[in-house]
């Protein structure tokens, strides 16, 4: 089928609308009509070849939520006319599939970088010219997508989808740093470096687990507001002095647990320093530049790397659906709508941090 969807190619400042041919589902694989999707950190580097391993010409998005048209062999959970939530795709068999771990699944790299099926193949084309798709096992910066349903995750059909989006990468990494990385208790305490879209879900999900600090740090005055608002008891500007010595200030014997969702050096630094004996250090990304970390084991501090929150998404995003509903997890208040055609414009407030998480919308396209 023809298909209108956002092309990474070398040297472009950002995806530029094309019509490509789509193949159909295979199986195990399901055709959506995509409405909404997240754009993402991840997004910007894999289109601008940054440290990531995904080919170019290529149609990225990874947090597309739609309606299934129809559903390849095997395909059993989902059915056409369901609306669904995409997120990463897993083998589904190896030891951390079998776990409910997929984001560590042992083909995480080739089925969510690689650009193309396990066997190959790309369900895009354009005039006999191959472009790479399966990006996350969806690559939803289209009106259609063919997606590994391993990523599917049934949604109530009365739920925006705009709304439903994010939830497959960005809400879904901070929330479930604190829900499952972390498993915060309540009476802990936390300092989040960053308040975009995944730090921003941390600070909901952590006032949900009745965390008694949460200190969330970014240099945008309008993000620390919006911080203060969903749930942070402290919103301190890292441009005001020595971070560190203000959270020890504010919180002398340390916080139980740290969310680094920067790449900045000294933030990695500045995560280790404020824990509390035995406390962790979380990271979401890698930094920036070289870093080596100071010996702080001596006290009992660990640190982990954390990939989609640890979460299972076919149990994680309809338990997230619930808080929204129930007005104690509001995702809405960080998502700012675009036009897909207006998809250049929303990668660039993207990377210039203007906004939280450009959402973009397909219904005009």
């Amino acid at each position: 089928m023809r298909i209108l969807a956002g092309v990474s190619r070398e040297g472009a400042p950002a995806p530029v609308l094309e019509e490509l041919e789509l193949s159909e589902p295979r199986a195990g694989e399901v055709l959506v009509r995509i409405m909404a999707t997240g754009i993402c950190h991840t997004d910007l580097r894999a289109h601008g070849g940054q440290n990531l391993p995904t080919p170019r010409p290529v149609v990225l998005g990874h947090e597309g939520a739609g309606i299934v048209e129809k559903v390849g062999e095997g395909v059993r959970h989902v059915k056409p006319g369901d609306h669904v939530a995409l997120s990463g795709s897993s083998c589904g068999v190896c030891p951390s599939c079998l776990q409910s771990y997929p984001s560590y699944c042992r083909e995480f790299m080739m089925r969510c970088f690689g650009g193309r099926r396990s066997d190959g193949s790309t369900a895009l084309s354009r005039d006999g010219e191959a472009i790479h798709s399966h990006f996350f096992g969806q690559s939803s910066f289209a009106t259609w997508a063919v997606a590994d349903a391993s990523g599917a995750v049934p949604i109530p059909k009365d739920v925006p989808f705009e709304v439903a989006a994010p939830l497959g990468c960005g809400v879904i990494t901070g929330a479930g740093a604190i829900f499952y990385s972390f498993g915060l208790r309540p009476g802990q305490s936390i300092a989040i470096f960053g308040a975009g879209g995944v730090g921003l879900s941390a600070v909901m999900a952590a006032k949900l687990s009745g965390a008694r600090h949460i200190v969330a740090v970014d240099p945008q005055a309008d993000r620390r507001a919006l911080a203060l608002e969903l749930g942070a008891t402290l919103a301190l500007d890292p441009d005001d002095g020595d971070v560190a010595e203000a959270i020890l200030g504010a919180i002398p014997s340390g916080v139980d647990f740290t969310l680094n969702t920067t790449t900045a050096a000294p933030v990695y630094d500045a995560a280790i320093r404020v824990l509390a004996m035995r406390g962790t250090a979380g990271f979401v990304s890698v930094p920036s530049q070289p870093w080596t970390p100071q010996m702080f084991t001596l006290h009992g501090k660990g640190m982990r790397g954390i990939l989609g929150g640890d979460a299972n998404p076919q149990v994680a995003i309809p338990m997230m659906l619930d808080y929204w509903r129930q007005g104690r997890f509001p995702i809405d208040r960080l998502v700012t709508p675009f036009a897909f055609e207006a998809i250049g414009e929303a990668f660039a407030a993207c990377g210039h941090g203007g906004i939280i998480k450009p959402v973009l919308k397909m219904e005009s396209a």
